[in-house]
């Protein structure tokens, strides 16, 4: 089996190149949006730490980007908590995908969180930071004070593309990106 890591900034277009790779993907956000709408342990676990903050069930983003605007630290203990949880998904994620021929971890803090899977290729996707913010500032929930205090909590990006096998280059035009990703393709003959 072959198991590709997918990182780079937020908002760089990993969840896009994840995607094009194969359909058994582990986005590690769509886990956390999940844990934020259904699972009651966590809820009460935040509750404990920010009882004024949090009022309802199923977590609202805005009280949680309003928590980590307030204080940035707050963002490491909220990481405390969900980050196990991710870890235990993406451990029945890779039993249940074992016999697959590649799966794709779209995990953003790959690095940052010291998650060592054996004889992962990791793929940087590389994007400018104004397109990235250009790119953002369509979705619903963007905002670029907590954009900005989660982008402080990644390593760099010079770190971090030394540390990966693959870049690729995102200009966020498919023809240009989708050419990278049918090269690295056949590079790991996939």
């Amino acid at each position: 089996m072959i198991i590709i890591g997918i990182i780079g900034k937020i908002g760089s277009g990993k969840t896009y190149i994840a995607n094009k790779i194969t359909k058994f993907n582990f986005n590690a956000d769509k886990e956390v949006n999940k844990i934020y709408k259904k699972n009651k342990k966590f809820y009460n676990s935040i509750k404990k730490i920010f009882p004024n903050q949090i009022t309802k069930f199923p977590i609202d983003k805005k009280e949680l980007q309003r928590i980590v605007n307030k204080n940035k630290n707050n963002l490491k203990k909220l990481g405390k908590i969900v980050h196990p949880i991710v870890r235990a998904e993406l451990k029945k994620f890779l039993k249940k995908y074992s016999k697959k021929k590649v799966i794709v971890l779209d995990i953003p803090l790959l690095l940052e969180n010291n998650i060592k899977i054996k004889d992962i290729i990791l793929v940087y996707v590389d994007a400018k930071t104004n397109e990235i913010i250009n790119k953002l500032k369509s979705r619903k929930n963007f905002n670029k004070k907590t954009y900005k205090i989660m982008t402080k909590n990644q390593l760099p990006s010079v770190y971090k593309k030394k540390k990966c096998n693959f870049v690729i280059k995102n200009n966020f035009k498919k023809e240009f990106v989708n050419k990278q990703l049918n090269e690295l393709k056949v590079k790991l003959g996939i």
